[in-house]
């Protein structure tokens, strides 16, 4: 598991109830100045600093000879993955249960890449993740689960790519994050074809704390705060523009960024900041730092619906873009205006759920838009997980208050859900490629919410599979496909081949040299989804699925075509005999100019099934 590190001390990486060490593994704890100590869960724990230590130019201190986790990120994501079974974990009384885990008995190590900020922003180095890829393999782990990433970039310039192409060429299965650059299309990164990528989407769980304005109106918001108002006591309202200080911007002081906001205006009142630039606790310490008695988080119009519940240090809450402009309203055309903010409680069975994330980052991939990505998406805000106790729920200095878990949201979060889940099918089914299990994953995913209806975006329009891939990951389902599209290492060469990879290149991805066929096309690689990139005319692609469901069974093809698009299968029908036969289809896409809407991407799907399984494709195509 690749990360800013572990606490070990958490009860998520307790050994109770383990057995001996299998004998296969092959890892060890490094000689560590924090203290971390390996046990029989957690069995690796190394970390990995030359590449950052080379940039800096100079010796580095005790602090980066530790695999500790000092900002919370590592144990959270990592606990996700393969925590172990603790009842009663909550945060600050609130999403009270049994925290575990994706696959809770597994063993886990820790490969810590990850150090503070540079100028710049560069925390993990290629040299250090390459060298963390070639520790994991030869310790011998069955999943990475990476959640980091960068800015999209070509395979051969991206050492996440490098390392998990050599990670998968051993069975290893690879899962790493789309990124938290949307809802902006084109910003998925991770968008190797042998990596599983993993976009990030709601719960129906809620932190909720309303805004109770004066004037009798109410604003839902969401919000982890840990200190409530003292009393029902309605205070004064006061927008970060109009309590700016003297030589501040107004559009600085809206987002309520440091040093904006005149404490003369903003004591003993309730502060309202907009979403953007700074973190979203951070706008809650500033208000804290200028006397507020509490905060209210407003969406720009680009996070549209999407409220995440913090840890706020004051009585605070997060509401919508729409909730937004009733505030901002009210505010500016009542003369003394007022609000309250309530407590926050915890609710379930929230409709509609799952919903996509506005941070979750959104195809098309701008390396090659022929694989559609990502691949998936999974829950990822509002996730009780594992938390290092160095540092307070905020991450702040500031921060005083220590819990042993703690709510994250973000790619990072949604990314080990599936790793874990990779860990359980990979139990099950422990002769499936990385790529069968990944298939396995994504044709069984679902497409509609908790009320029936299309996934929607944060902006309540319909999501495409540019936000969720495949869809919504549904484990229990994925245990038994049915079918599987599997892709062999050679394939992946052929693959980087038809990208015009010269033996130079492809050096770094084998230790030998690979004839590249005569003809391969990058649309021939046998990927669950289908993505046509430039379709002019016509165009046929070709794919083969694996039966892995019953002995003898026979799938009928059905096609829902993308507008302007006619989609044909041949063969419609496929008939198995035995467990393990592949069979081959077409599928034909035909330009219907009548029909064509815009030069826009337009979707559909392919799905094949016995009258058991469901075997989903989605469909992608963008006319030339």
């Amino acid at each position: 598991f690749f990360c800013e590190g572990v606490w070990p001390e958490s009860k998520s990486f307790s050994d109770e109830g383990y057995g001996l060490i299998p004998s296969r593994w092959r890892g060890s704890c490094s000689r560590d100045v924090g203290g971390v100590v390996c046990n029989r869960k957690l069995i690796g724990a190394k970390f990995f600093n030359k590449g950052y230590s080379a940039f800096i130019g100079d010796a580095l201190n005790d602090t980066f000879k530790t695999v500790r986790d000092h900002q919370g990120h590592g144990s959270h994501t990592l606990s996700t993955a393969g925590g172990n079974f603790v009842p009663g974990a909550s945060i600050f009384g609130h999403a009270n249960g049994t925290a575990k885990g994706g696959s809770p008995r597994a063993r886990v190590a820790a490969y810590k890449v990850c150090w503070p900020p540079l100028v710049g922003g560069n925390e993990c180095f290629d040299a250090d993740i390459i060298a963390a890829f070639d520790a994991a393999i030869s310790d011998g782990v069955d999943v990475l689960s990476v959640s980091l990433g960068g800015n999209p970039s070509e395979f051969f310039e991206d050492g996440i790519s490098i390392g998990a192409f050599h990670a998968v060429k051993k069975g290893i299965s690879v899962v790493s994050s789309a990124g938290n650059s949307g809802p902006d299309p084109g910003t998925v990164s991770n968008v190797s074809p042998w990596m599983f990528t993993v976009g990030a989407s709601t719960l129906d769980r809620e932190f909720v704390s309303y805004v109770q304005l004066g004037n009798n109106k109410q604003l839902k918001g969401a919000s982890l705060s840990s200190v409530a108002m003292s009393s029902r006591t309605f205070y004064p309202l006061i927008s970060g523009d109009k309590a700016k200080a003297a030589d501040a911007l107004a559009e600085d002081a809206i987002l309520c960024q440091p040093e904006t906001i005149d404490p003369k205006k903003a004591k003993g009142k309730i502060l309202v900041c907009v979403r953007g630039i700074s973190g979203r606790t951070d706008k809650g310490k500033q208000a804290l730092l200028a006397g507020a008695v509490g905060m209210i988080l407003v969406n720009d119009r680009k996070s549209g619906n999407e409220v995440i519940a913090d840890p706020h240090l004051l009585p605070a809450t997060h509401i919508n873009f729409t909730d937004g402009n009733t505030l901002f309203a009210y505010i500016n055309f009542t003369r003394n205006p007022t609000a309250y903010i309530t407590p926050v409680e915890t609710k379930f069975g929230l409709k509609p759920a799952p919903v996509m994330a506005a941070f979750s980052s959104r195809g098309p991939s701008l390396i090659e838009p022929s694989i559609l990505k990502p691949d998936i998406t999974a829950p990822g805000v509002s996730v009780l997980a594992a938390f290092t106790e160095l540092v307070g729920p905020t991450e702040d200095e500031s921060d005083k208050r220590r819990t042993p878990f703690c709510l994250q949201s973000g790619t990072s979060m949604s990314c080990p859900h599936v790793s874990g889940i990779v860990g359980l099918l990979k139990s099950l089914h422990p002769d499936w490629s990385p790529a069968a299990i990944r298939s396995a994953i994504m044709t069984t995913a679902r497409i509609r919410d908790d009320t029936g209806n299309p996934m929607l975006d944060s902006s309540n329009k319909r999501a495409t599979p540019f936000a969720y891939g495949s869809g919504h990951v549904r484990p229990n389902r994925a245990m038994d496909p049915g079918l599987v599209y599997d892709i062999t290492v050679n394939d992946y060469f052929n693959f980087l081949c038809a990208r015009g990879y010269n033996q130079s290149l492809i050096s770094l991805f084998s230790d030998k040299p690979y004839a590249c066929p005569k003809s391969y096309g990058v649309m021939d690689l046998n990927y669950p989804s289908i993505s046509v990139s430039q379709l002019n005319g016509s165009m046929t692609v070709s794919r083969t699925v694996k039966n892995v469901g019953s002995a003898s069974s026979t799938y009928k093809a059905r096609v829902r075509s993308p507008a302007g698009v006619t989609v044909s299968v041949k063969p419609s029908t496929l008939k198995f005999e035995k467990i393990g036969e592949e069979k081959k289809f077409e599928v034909k896409f035909e330009l219907n100019k009548s029909n064509a809407k815009s030069e826009d991407y337009v979707f559909g799907e392919l799905l094949w099934s016995d009258g058991n399984h469901y075997v989903r494709s989605p469909i992608v195509v963008k006319y030339k």
